[in-house]
Order: structure tokens, then C-alpha cells, then sequence
């Protein structure tokens, strides 16, 4: 694995087992993504974009092949040290938003904090405020979920995935229920992270606009790596 990569994919396959149907989600997929990077992965519905993700975030292993984070072979870490993993360098921003829903905005927010632990509660109490003022929501901290819009409730997913500042943010579709305006602040909001902070971003997207803002785009088809070239409006507009 080069030094740079962050992530390593190495001819990896994902079957599903549905039934008597076998259904192959990833067929031998290799991918490096360096450090620093906001990359899109773009492709069709049913592609193998949230699969891929899932196998990065450690959400899911492959069927075979490699996937490395961090320096660490996914494949060979016990439950507890992927959990380890996923706590302390990644941030996830689920389509289906996996928010607490007996929390608040605030405590579904702050709960990354809480189970890292080390920060005083002041410093919590000025991280996850200014996320939920960068994202919108400060006058909803108190609301639970379910009290929420869809475009809400996504803009609470992204602001938790960003509070604990991993090295690693997997976003699936992270604009799909925002506006324009909203999608257009989130995104500018990561930008931002990732170019003074160094976060590497990976995206999954259909949207134009996320793509513009990516240092470079995977395409993904059929479950098959399509090609890769560099990101920018150019490349988004192409597609």
C-alpha cells in the first residue's frame, strides 16, 4: 500500500446471498485514495457505490480481496479493533440518515464525543454548536428527530459525522434531500474541513455539484471500476 493511500482496495468481490440468487455487487474492484483527497464515486443506481463504501467504512467485509484503512487490513482485525476503527477515523453520512431517535439534534450530535471520550464539555459544547450554526440548526438543538424534515435530518447526519473530525468521511448521497442552497453550504462546509484540516472525503453521488468540487471522480458500472479521471466542474459538466 503506497504511503500517501489512506485507502486500499485490492480486487475485492462482494456477493449477496438473496435466497437461492447469488448477487454480485463488486466484481474485482482495486483502488487507491491518497490522503487529503475529495473523491467522488459516481455511477448508477445499483452500481456498487454504497457497497464499496460500506467495505471502506468497515460496515461490511468482502466476499475476497483486500481492503486496507488506515494501514490496517480490514480482513485481519478482530470486532473490537474495527469498532476501534470506525470510532476514532471515520465519519459516515448514511442515505438513511441512522439517527438515535429518543436524543435530541444536540445529543445525536454529540454522541461521537461521548464515546471517544477526552473532551472537556465545554469543548463539546463548542464544537457541536458550531456545527449545528455551520449546518442550519441551532434553534433545533432541542427537537428529536422525528420532529424533523428529511432535508433537516440529513443536515444532523452530516454535522455528526463531521464533529468528531475523522481523518476519513464516507458521505452516500449526502445532498439527496437538501435544496440547492443547503446542498450547496454542506458542501462548501467540507470543502473547507477537508482543505484546512486534510480530511479525506468519499463520496457517492449522482449530483453534478458535488462532483464539480472533487479532486477527482471514479465511475463505477455493473460493479466494475469504469475508470477514473480528475475532478472539476469540466469533468462533472461531461458526465
Amino acid at each position: 500500500m503506497n504511503d500517501k493511500a489512506i485507502v486500499s482496495v485490492l480486487d475485492v468481490t462482494k456477493i449477496y446471498t438473496l435466497g437461492q440468487t447469488e448477487v454480485r455487487a463488486l466484481r474485482g474492484v482495486s483502488l487507491e485514495i491518497h490522503r487529503g483527497e475529495f473523491l467522488s464515486i459516481a455511477g448508477p443506481s445499483g452500481s456498487g457505490k454504497t457497497t464499496l463504501l460500506n467495505l471502506i467504512g468497515c460496515v461490511d467485509i468482502p466476499s475476497s480481496g483486500q481492503v486496507t484503512v488506515d494501514g490496517r487490513d480490514t480482513r485481519k482485525l478482530a470486532e473490537r479493533a474495527l469498532t476501534e476503527l470506525r470510532l476514532h477515523k471515520i465519519g459516515f453520512i448514511f442515505q438513511t440518515f441512522n439517527l438515535v431517535q429518543v436524543l435530541t439534534v444536540y445529543q445525536n450530535v454529540e454522541f461521537p464525543l461521548l464515546l471517544q471520550g477526552g473532551l472537556h464539555r465545554r469543548e463539546r459544547e463548542a464544537r457541536v454548536g458550531g456545527l449545528l450554526e455551520a449546518v442550519g440548526l441551532a434553534a433545533h438543538a432541542r427537537h428529536r428527530p422525528s420532529e424533523l424534515s428529511g432535508g433537516q435530518r440529513q443536515r444532523v447526519a452530516v454535522a455528526r459525522a463531521l464533529v468528531a473530525r475523522p481523518s476519513l468521511i464516507l458521505a452516500d448521497e449526502p445532498t439527496a434531500n437538501l435544496d440547492s442552497e443547503t446542498g450547496a453550504n454542506i458542501i462548501d462546509l467540507m470543502k473547507d474541513m477537508n482543505q484546512k484540516d486534510g480530511t479525506t472525503f468519499i463520496f457517492s453521488t449522482h449530483d453534478p455539484k458535488v462532483m464539480s468540487h472533487a479532486t477527482a471522480i471514479v465511475h463505477i458500472a455493473d460493479g466494475r471500476l469504469a475508470g477514473r479521471q480528475p475532478g472539476g466542474p469540466a469533468a462533472a459538466g461531461g458526465r
